[in-house]
């Protein structure tokens, strides 16, 4: 143990023992400067500088934007980023299936082609229940509708009279005044009533709405098509002259065209009518008195 101690004591003097360093002219050997150390100062001195080296490049990396720059170290910000560029695209897909489904609504209005997987909600067609014919009205039943008739009578239109949802709840206006020549039949593909009127007669818009279609074709001619609101899109086909440009807003009785004989499927004035509702024909002698 004395031994032991006796080494350590010879390396602390060792480390201890001052030096001096002269720094003279090669030429002169004039002594410039001279410093006083000892190995314990200059071991102590680049200690210092190599800890203050490390502390000040792990702050670096931690605290500046240059940490970016190193192959594996994350942005903390990009998880963020991915979220709302996730929930962006999330909101353009869900926009760009909705414009895909009224584009393709809209083409099958101009090509005649209902769309057969979205039944209408509100057709004149009566339905069909297989067990009707079993039930019983009361009498407490047979009271009420008499009271609710009675009520509603000549209260059709009324402000505060609540509608039930679809087609059925509009008031149109007629689009032109005249006879039907050729009335509405899904089983001959004609999805629309043809009516003929006066010459230069002024074709109007059944409801509120905005022109989504105002453009010549080769079979109809000038061809003018309008969206209300419940999915309800009107057509009007076959017309002299089209007043309304794509865009604009109309309101219910305002003119659109003037009747006409355009086109290759037309024989004579008249106006070809049809009324969509969810991108299925309805007739339209049903719900607009001609």
């Amino acid at each position: 143990m004395a031994i032991k101690r006796e080494k350590r004591k010879r390396i602390v003097r060792k480390l201890q023992n001052k030096f001096r360093l002269v720094i003279l002219n090669e030429e002169t050997f004039e002594e410039k400067a001279a410093l006083r150390l000892s190995p314990m100062n200059v071991i102590v001195f680049f200690g210092t500088i190599m800890i203050s080296l490390i502390t000040l490049t792990l702050y670096v990396i931690a605290f500046t934007p240059l940490r970016e720059y190193i192959p594996g170290y994350a942005d903390v910000n990009m998880r963020r980023t991915m979220v709302n560029l996730s929930l962006t695209a999330d909101s353009m897909e869900t926009t760009l299936t909705a414009n895909d489904r009224f584009l393709a609504n809209f083409r099958n209005v101009l090509e005649d082609k209902p769309d057969t997987k979205r039944p209408v909600k509100d057709t004149a067609a009566t339905p069909l229940y297989d067990s009707i014919h079993r039930l019983q009205r009361s009498e407490d039943d047979s009271l009420l509708r008499m009271l609710v008739e009675s009520k509603d009578r000549y209260e059709l239109l009324s402000e505060n009279k609540s509608f039930v949802s679809g087609i059925g709840s509009f008031a149109f206006f007629t689009p032109v005044k005249g006879t039907i020549t050729t009335p509405f039949s899904s089983l001959k593909k004609h999805y629309g009533v043809d009516i003929v009127a006066g010459p230069d007669e002024v074709i109007k818009s059944v409801l509120d709405g905005t022109v989504i279609f105002a453009n010549w074709t080769s079979e109809t001619g000038y061809v003018i098509g309008v969206q209300h609101n419940n999915n309800i899109v009107t057509i009007y086909k076959h017309n002299s002259a089209l007043l309304k440009k794509e865009g604009d807003y109309v309101k219910a009785g305002q003119v659109l065209a003037i009747i006409g004989n355009t086109g290759e499927l037309s024989s004579g004035p008249h106006l070809h009518f049809e009324l969509w509702y969810n991108g299925t024909p309805v007739n339209p002698t049903e719900y607009i008195s001609f």
